[in-house]
């Protein structure tokens, strides 16, 4: 059997923002940053050497809430742009952080890993399980890439599976999800 191709020509690395200085001798040459409006930006990143840098800013929710900014098309279509101008550069070493490192990083590494490679959606969440084990991907960011990208709904399954395996294995951190607007996305308890 022929190994599969990787699903990104780089590595990549995602963290929230405690985790930055921990990466700045890593190689990193390109840096995705989503923080909420209004967030300072983090001063981690003048302990890194020259690095391409993108900004987005939008909350981490899944549900529009008074007072909070939520992803929009327009966000998505921003990530798979990114992703289309990754294949023209030179990338050799992804960073995708947020301020903890676990839903809209981990959203926009999937989606960046699902674009060139469909059929490959269960791949790419067992990747981010490997790189980011608690790993929780915005939904609202995954559905809007999986309509864009035409994937019928197998990244949104692909995500539900991970989803289970994850509160599989961190059953600990089920209950603040489960207290906050994600408790639909928890499974129930086995």
């Amino acid at each position: 059997m022929t190994p599969k191709a990787p699903l990104l020509p780089f590595p990549l690395t995602i963290c929230g923002i405690d985790e930055l200085p921990a990466h700045a001798g890593a190689g990193i040459s390109h840096v995705l940053t989503i923080l909420d409006p209004g967030w300072p930006d983090p001063e981690h990143f003048s302990l890194y050497p020259p690095h391409r840098r993108t900004i987005w800013r939008f909350h981490d929710i899944v549900n529009p809430q008074d007072g909070q900014t939520h992803a929009t098309p327009r966000d998505v279509e921003a990530i798979l742009e990114y992703g289309a101008g990754l294949k023209a550069d030179v990338v050799e070493h992804l960073l995708i952080h947020c301020h903890m490192g676990i839903s809209r990083s981990t959203a926009t590494a999937i989606i960046l890993m699902a674009q060139h490679n469909p059929g490959r959606e269960a791949d790419a969440f067992a990747h981010l399980a490997a790189i980011r084990p608690f790993s929780w991907p915005n939904s609202r960011m995954v559905r809007m890439a999986d309509h864009m990208l035409d994937r019928q709904g197998a990244l949104v399954e692909a995500m539900r599976l991970h989803h289970h395996g994850v509160a599989r294995v961190h059953p600990d951190k089920m209950p603040y999800l489960r207290a906050s607007e994600r408790a639909a996305e928890v499974p129930p308890e086995e």
